[in-house]
């Protein structure tokens, strides 16, 4: 997937763990954890804005796109 999800190295450097995390945003420990290991299809921009705002860091630093070097570059605009 070319989307990465750094949320563990943003609380590693917070020292915030996966439930006290989630305890903070008020949901489950196991949906917190979909989102950590990015196995997420989607997340929603209240999630992000809940994460960033307990984590006091921006979107970038939870979010990374990385391109896929097994797909072909998208066409020209």
């Amino acid at each position: 997937m070319s989307i990465i999800v750094n949320l563990d190295v943003m609380m590693a450097k917070r020292k915030v763990s996966l439930g006290e995390l989630a305890e903070k945003m008020g949901i489950t420990p196991s949906n917190l954890s979909i989102l950590k290991t990015g196995k997420a299809k989607a997340v929603r921009f209240s999630t992000l804005e809940s994460i960033c705002r307990i984590l006091d860091c921006q979107p970038g630093d939870i979010l990374e796109y990385r391109p896929d070097p097994h797909e072909p570059p998208p066409d020209s605009f």
